[in-house]
């Protein structure tokens, strides 16, 4: 009797470490694995994956890119392509699903108050992250060579393109329609957003939040709801446009009502959310297009004029 409950114990053992997403056993935590055993890659018999890795244990927001960098430098060598984290996130697209979810507004609305964004949890102990294989990475860097930033300034609109093809379309505030001393640049600057094409340049993935106009770094920030919390993690994008740095950043807001508006010093703003759909969409040498149209018109034909809100001409831009 005694040796029946010990075999029904040993299969019970057994099921508790399968990785139920792909059949595989997954590896005994150990603090000082540090994400890096080897038997937590496996090979995954299937089309457009290598193999899997199981995440050792969970990485919240501040320290996903150190991860990340760590396990890239591993991964590398086992792929005959150039494996980064942007590739990595668009062959496993609930990692960007998950960033999404961390937006202050989102969590706010399902009742929940986020002090502090850079402590939610993105990869969970035994999370499966699928490695494209050869033939796979090459058609997400296909995708991701054919994407580029549209940006309108009078329609407050930014679409993130792939090829003709708009993946995601939404809100955005623009510079501000006068001149204003910065102390950051130490001059009076028009603080109108700058049109033209360009390509992003860099990406600060540990931005420091500072006003431009006093030179003062943020320690925290107040919400629209009169809350105040931590400032969150999210990368800022830095494009030249007509081969010039503008000092004009993509980079989300902490206050959405802004939206819509000529409110900013240059930059361009978004929700929390969608500055994270832009950062796994757009890497350095992509394409941005910062046009002035004010003519819109829709796939019936029906035409729109919008407000001029630089007090310009209307002009269209060739791309």
């Amino acid at each position: 009797m005694k040796y029946r409950w010990f075999l029904i114990a040993l299969i019970a053992l057994l099921f508790l470490t399968i990785d139920s997403g792909t059949g595989r056993y997954l590896p005994k935590y150990d603090p000082k694995m540090e994400g890096m055993a080897s038997d937590t890659v496996q090979p995954l018999p299937k089309s457009e994956f290598a193999f899997t890795y199981a995440v050792p244990h969970e990485v919240r927001v501040k320290d996903y890119f150190y991860f990340i960098d760590t396990l890239i430098r591993r991964l590398d060598t086992l792929v005959g392509y150039d494996l980064n984290g942007i590739l990595l996130a668009r062959a496993n697209p609930w990692i960007i699903d998950t960033f999404v979810e961390t937006d202050y507004y989102r969590r706010k609305a399902k009742g929940e108050f986020v002090k502090d964004q850079k402590h939610l949890i993105i990869l969970h102990l035994g999370d499966t992250l699928y490695i494209p294989d050869d033939a796979f990475a090459a058609q997400i860097k296909a995708k991701m060579d054919s994407t580029w930033l549209d940006i309108n300034i009078p329609e407050f609109r930014m679409r993130i393109v792939e090829g003709h093809d708009t993946l995601f379309s939404f809100p955005v505030r623009v510079g501000q329609n006068r001149r204003r001393y910065l102390e950051t640049i130490d001059r009076i600057e028009d603080l109108r957003t700058k049109t033209g094409v360009g390509k992003i340049i860099r990406v600060n993935r540990y931005p420091v939040w500072t006003d431009p106009v006093t030179g003062q770094k943020y320690k925290s920030t107040g919400r629209d709801d009169g809350l105040r919390t931590e400032l969150p993690q999210i990368p800022w994008l830095e494009p030249a446009i007509n081969g010039r740095r503008w000092g004009q950043m993509i980079h989300p807001t902490t206050n959405p009502e802004s939206l819509g508006k000529t409110y900013s010093n240059g930059c361009i703003g978004m929700r929390e959310e969608d500055a994270w759909r832009i950062y796994f969409h757009a890497p350095i040498g992509t394409k941005v297009v910062i046009r002035y149209d004010r003519l819109l018109i829709s796939p019936a034909g029906d035409s729109t004029w919008l407000p001029d809100v630089y007090n310009r001409k209307a002009f269209k831009l060739r791309m």
